[in-house]
């Protein structure tokens, strides 16, 4: 029997988004598919916002959950010590954080993104005694009190009557034409007059997915990093969206060969879309006192099982690598794109199986998005005036199902302008 669709109206919040955009009733996933209850297939480039890394209901992962579960597993337990927390450290400390060369303390914070970044600039601010902290435009890092401090998007800030004190937000890579930002954030820096408190972190993505997948450069980041280590400023990555391997290395940072002080980690790290965040703590900065930073649920066991059983694919090079040629693929696939409608001036930006389509025009983008779901496929949009497609599809989509995706984009593009 159909269930009666009206109850999500009658007692749904009116906060409810997604299901705005996507109208329709999901009932199974697998892969880089969703099926909806009349069992009609949707191509899935929106990932749950980047959560789904790995596909849906990956039969790897899928079943280490199950048998966990089927053995009375621990499912809850706050902090405590359990084996699958054992199991998951064990395995991050092997397969990611040791061949990387990178030495970090893990601290499991409350089940979202915007816990893990609360967390983080809660501990800069203690292990520097300073309260500013610059964010950049464009930025996206949650909508909880300090995380939204450091959140750019108008929209998001007007709604929250909340004091954002505290917070100094500069340009990010080629924001401005012709201004070097990194020049500009030295000397305000350098002159006790400029009204810039020394900050006791910098907080950015290294490609900022909500802000219109706008990608810093390998040069930019590294000079961040000079200045910062320079002045005593720690960094802060937010890697929530843009880590987990979505760039084609785990972190997003890897490529330009800086080491944060502090990373935010969050979304496909739970393996199955199960909630777990957790922040990467350089140890020397490592100033908790127990019990000082807590919270009911930052201990799911659940997702430490299925985490554990994701970072198996890491194990491998190879993964890595294929992940970077499907991005190749689709930086071709969309440059092809471009090139084909001149006359609405698009720019592609982005690396690995996380790209942007600007289309400058208004509502454009929107019209795209609203026709592929038309033609069962999901994609979302970003920037701060949702004209940019934003592509995200499972890092291990099928090659066809990826050029499948593109070319509905393709003719949904075409098929507005000929109206």
């Amino acid at each position: 029997m159909q269930m009666n669709s009206d109850i999500f109206n009658q007692i749904e919040s009116e906060v409810r988004s997604y299901c705005r955009a996507f109208p329709a009733v999901f009932q199974k996933a697998r892969g880089a598919f969703l099926y909806d209850e009349l069992g009609q297939q949707y191509l899935d480039f929106f990932s749950g916002a980047g959560t789904l890394n790995y596909g849906h209901n990956n039969p790897a992962v899928k079943q280490a959950v199950i048998r966990y579960l089927e053995q009375d597993g621990v499912v809850h337990s706050l902090d405590m010590w359990t084996t699958a927390k054992r199991e998951f450290l064990q395995a991050f400390e092997d397969i990611i954080l040791k061949p990387r060369g990178l030495d970090y303390k893990v601290q499991f914070t409350g089940p979202t993104g915007t816990n893990a970044v609360e967390a983080a600039l809660k501990l800069a601010r203690k292990a520097k005694n300073r309260s500013n902290v610059v964010a950049f435009t464009n930025g996206y890092h949650g909508l909880s009190g300090n995380a939204l401090a450091t959140t750019g998007n108008r929209h998001f800030r007007t709604e929250a009557f909340i004091n954002r004190l505290n917070v100094s937000f500069l340009p990010f890579d080629d924001y401005v034409d012709g201004l070097d930002s990194l020049n500009y954030f030295q000397r305000l820096i350098e002159d006790s007059s400029s009204g810039l408190d020394l900050p006791a972190a910098v907080i950015l993505e290294t490609i900022q997915a909500e802000g219109g997948i706008n990608v810093a450069r390998k040069e930019f980041l590294q000079g961040l990093e000079a200045l910062c280590r320079k002045h005593d400023i720690l960094i802060i990555v937010d890697d929530i969206q843009v880590g987990n391997g979505r760039t084609g290395d785990f972190f997003s940072f890897e490529f330009a060969g800086i080491r944060p002080d502090l990373v935010t980690v969050s979304k496909a790290i739970g393996g199955l879309g199960l909630p777990m965040a957790i922040v990467l703590i350089n140890p020397k900065i490592d100033v908790w006192k127990p019990a000082e930073h807590t919270g009911t649920f930052r201990g799911n066991n659940l997702a430490f099982v299925a985490a554990t059983a994701a970072l198996q694919f890491w194990a491998k090079p190879e993964f890595s690598a294929e992940i970077k040629r499907k991005g190749e693929l689709l930086h071709s696939l969309l440059e092809g794109i471009k090139a084909k409608y001149p006359s609405l001036n698009c720019k592609v930006r982005g690396r690995g199986l996380i790209y942007g389509l600007e289309i400058p025009q208004p509502g454009f983008a929107k019209l795209v998005s609203r026709e592929a779901f038309k033609q069962k496929l999901i994609i979302e949009l970003a920037g701060a005036d949702d004209q940019v497609i934003k592509f995200l599809p499972p890092l291990v989509i099928e090659e066809q199902a990826l050029r499948d995706g593109v070319n509905i984009v393709d003719q949904c593009i075409a098929a507005i302008l000929s109206r």
